[in-house]
């Protein structure tokens, strides 16, 4: 828990657990105020969650939900009638503290000067300048808005998308003025989470300081995005300000949306259940992996799309080898439950796995979707769907490991930026905005039809960059992208099968088959995966460097070159 005090009765913290409640109440805070709507994102205790744990410890509680960037003068009424009434010093939390400080500011203008306040919360390290015309407003000096900071390039999203794409971007054009708007302080290697939860990876090693891997020169904006105006070309944050940029790239990841599974978040972490699709639960997967004498096993895998399509099932395999060597899968009944109709999505790669699938005696359920669960009782409840019609099939566990649905997060989905399915929507090929031509997109949270790996983000942001820079340059996208996307399936330990494919399941190897035949299970791709891709992903994507990544150039006769370069795609905006 990280609490940052702004005056002797008032601290603001990043999202805080169960366990932290008890750590303020130690700390001398006698009342918790939550400001984050429920849901918001990756799971996130419930505000009941923390209001029961408030209420044990003897903690007043109030709950002011405030969508983020959406700060009204209700919410500020309603936040300064909680901190009149609670008991203090008030501890108060949203996702990064940023809306919480923003509450307290402008609840306090009518009575300290906006220099005051300021100064307050900024030795909190929050920068709340953009909040000054409103400020003054509340103290009857009405000042005109204060312009956009403005950038060569705004990246949303510290992700794997944004930090490679930044690193190309600078490899490209060293000095250029860029700023990636991301508010966590963590930068997680989640391919490696699937070998956390198999034993062969600490967790530890999957982590580093969102500094450590901000490429130099980059502006670091520590705030998240609540919305984008791109008829402005300005994207804005959570406190309401408004960044300026020449040309977006947007790169926010997906949403985990856990609460689609009725009962999941309430028992996840315990119960046997388990997912390795987040840090804190992968370790729990290889504890339910070790201490599972016999019963039964499930593993879910939800409508697509999803994050790296493979994992739900490589999560199976390991789990599965785990058993064999120690003796026990005899005593162990597995089963696959996939909301889809097949093994894999490229039929190429499903003989080698379907060997696998015998080898562990494995039962594969298509057309299954977990809809609910019920951790104490050791049950799950699946839509099964055969031949058009659906029924509520029932089934114990002793170990479920869930793949949650997946959606765009709720900011793009309520963005001009979507399209009808909630994902950012843009060219499949130059990954440039269908319909803002300064605007690109990449990564998990795009319309592209390829898989959602971070294979694929390898290739797409240096095709971001290069067509980046033609439009900053007033010329037309010239980059393209193949679909390419990879997913080593890990089917026993020291063996994958390394599925590598592009568009429309077009096989994309990226050695020759006497080195890695992708279709059978390599120990050299084992290696691969075990001890050169997270090296690739921290010196290699995030310095700038494209091995087997450089982008293709389209081919463009003079005459067509001329007349695309004659189009200023700096000013192709239409209204959404």
């Amino acid at each position: 828990m990280e609490i940052r005090r702004i005056s002797p009765e008032f601290a603001v913290s990043p999202q805080i657990t169960v366990e932290d409640v008890g750590a303020a109440a130690a700390q001398g805070y006698r009342s918790i105020v939550c400001n984050r709507p429920d849901g918001e994102s990756d799971p996130q205790p419930r505000s009941d969650e923390i209001r029961q744990a408030a209420e044990d410890h003897g903690l007043g509680f109030r709950n002011v939900p405030v969508v983020s960037g959406q700060v009204t003068d209700g919410d500020v009424s309603e936040f300064g009638r909680a901190l009149s009434e609670l008991p203090g010093p008030v501890l108060a939390y949203c996702r990064t503290g940023t809306r919480s400080s923003t509450l307290w500011a402008l609840s306090k203008a009518p009575r300290l000067s906006a220099d005051a306040i300021l100064e307050a919360v900024g030795g909190a390290g929050y920068d709340l300048q953009a909040l000054r015309p409103r400020l003054e407003a509340a103290t009857g000096k009405v000042l005109p808005p204060a312009p956009a900071v403005r950038h060569d390039v705004v990246i949303v999203g510290g992700g794997a998308g944004g930090i490679a794409t930044a690193a190309s971007l600078l490899k490209r054009r060293p000095g250029l003025d860029i700023a990636i708007v991301e508010p966590r302080d963590d930068h997680y290697y989640q391919p490696g989470w699937t070998l956390v939860g198999g034993g062969v990876f600490d967790r530890a090693d999957t982590m580093r300081p969102m500094a450590s891997v901000m490429p130099k020169g980059v502006k670091w904006i520590r705030t998240a995005v609540s919305g984008f105006a791109p008829e402005r070309s300005e994207v804005i944050l959570e406190d309401g300000g408004r960044i300026g940029y020449r040309a977006l790239v947007v790169s926010p990841g997906l949403k985990l949306d856990w609460d689609k599974v009725e009962g999941l978040r309430e028992t996840l972490g315990r119960n046997g259940v388990t997912s390795n699709y987040l840090f804190d639960m992968a370790p729990y997967t290889w504890e339910l992996v070790r201490t599972l004498k016999g019963g039964k096993a499930i593993f879910t895998q939800p409508p697509m799309p999803i994050k790296c399509a493979g994992a739900p099932q490589k999560a199976m395999y390991l789990s599965a080898d785990a058993w064999s060597r120690s003796g026990r899968i005899k005593d162990i009944d597995i089963e696959f439950c996939n909301a889809g109709g097949a093994l894999f999505g490229v039929a190429d790669y499903v003989p080698a796995l379907m060997e696998y699938v015998a080898r562990y005696n494995a039962t594969l359920s298509f057309g299954h979707n977990l809809v609910k669960v019920d951790g104490e009782a050791r049950k799950a409840w699946f839509d099964v769907t055969k031949d058009g019609k659906t029924e509520r099939v029932e089934k114990a566990f002793d170990m479920l490991h869930v793949c949650p649905p997946q959606t765009g997060h709720d900011f793009i989905r309520r963005s001009p930026l979507a399209d009808a399915a909630g994902w950012v929507e843009v060219n499949s090929e130059t990954l440039q905005h269908a319909r803002y031509g300064d605007i690109f997109g990449l990564g998990d949270g795009c319309s592209t039809p390829n898989a959602k790996t971070a294979a694929a983000v390898r290739k797409q942001a240096p095709v971001v960059a290069e067509n980046v820079l033609s439009v900053l340059d007033g010329k037309a996208p010239h980059a393209v992208y193949d679909g390419y996307g990879s997913c080593p399936l890990t089917v026993e330990r020291g063996r994958i099968v390394l599925a590598e494919f592009g568009y429309g399941g077009v096989l994309l190897p990226s050695f020759p088959t006497w080195m890695i035949n992708g279709k059978l299970p390599s120990r050299l791709a084992w290696l691969l995966k075990e001890k050169m891709l997270p090296w690739i992903y921290w010196d290699g994507m995030f310095k700038g460097r494209e091995w087997l990544a450089g982008p293709r150039i389209l081919p463009m006769s003079p005459t067509a070159r001329e007349a695309l370069d004659a189009c200023d795609f700096k000013d192709q905006r239409k209204a959404s």
